[in-house]
């Protein structure tokens, strides 16, 4: 069951050291909605404020999943990312995963050009070249690596362009690109590994879609953006 509650984690947050926010500029609010099994279980929502060069994405995350009407997990979380132009400057997140709380305190280093990160379960150094895994930027698709909002931990992963589609969203029709995205160490154990399904509208540079199966179907779809 923890394994399964990571998964939960990868998909809360999201950014990339490099993620072009020029591609973001037209938006103020990004609204998805999570369900499982159809149900709608959650929110994640990210709202940008921009001030000249600087950019600041945060975040708000719940999601409460009942069994037979009893609450068995539940995870509430904020995040706030710091660009200046195309560079993140600092990521910082606090979630309460069932009364216990996990942190990111993550800095850029112009000494080292890497990122100083503390969270709990990591401390250290990580390269730029890392992303915090979630879907308000479409650079998780372009990289092999990323670092957990929630704890600070690095991870690897393999991203596979799947097939050109169309999918339908509360009413809409997008054309859009669909990707796997795996685990890069495939002798993981099944629960630990990354395996997601993600569809990706280029037009608006948004990540509308993801899907995966672990204790039931999980899915994140974009409800509204402005």
């Amino acid at each position: 069951m923890k394994n399964f509650f990571i998964l939960v984690f990868f998909l809360t947050y999201s950014f990339n050291s490099n993620a072009h926010m020029a591609h973001y500029n037209k938006f103020n609010k990004i609204e998805m909605e999570i369900l499982k099994d159809g149900k709608v279980i959650g929110y994640n929502y990210y709202f940008f404020k921009k001030n000249g060069d600087k950019t600041t994405v945060t975040n708000q995350t719940k999601i409460t999943v009942k069994l037979f009407g009893a609450t068995i997990f539940e995870i509430e979380g904020y995040g706030e990312e710091k660009y200046i132009k195309n560079k993140l400057i600092s990521f910082n997140s606090k979630t309460l995963q069932n009364n216990k709380k996990k942190y990111v305190n993550l800095q850029f280093n112009e000494q080292t050009n890497k990122f100083d990160i503390q969270g709990s379960s990591y401390n250290g150094e990580a390269s730029i070249n890392n992303i915090i895994g979630n879907w308000w930027s479409h650079k998780i698709l372009q990289t092999d690596s990323q670092i957990s909002p929630v704890s600070g931990s690095i991870k690897e992963q393999v991203v596979t362009f799947i097939a050109k589609e169309k999918i339908e969203i509360y009413g809409k029709t997008y054309e859009v690109d669909h990707f796997k995205l795996t685990s890069k160490d495939m002798s993981l154990p099944k629960d630990k590994r990354l395996n997601f399904d993600i569809w990706f509208d280029k037009k608006n540079s948004l990540i509308l879609k993801v899907t995966y199966s672990r204790l039931g179907n999980w899915e994140y779809k974009v409800k509204k953006f402005e």
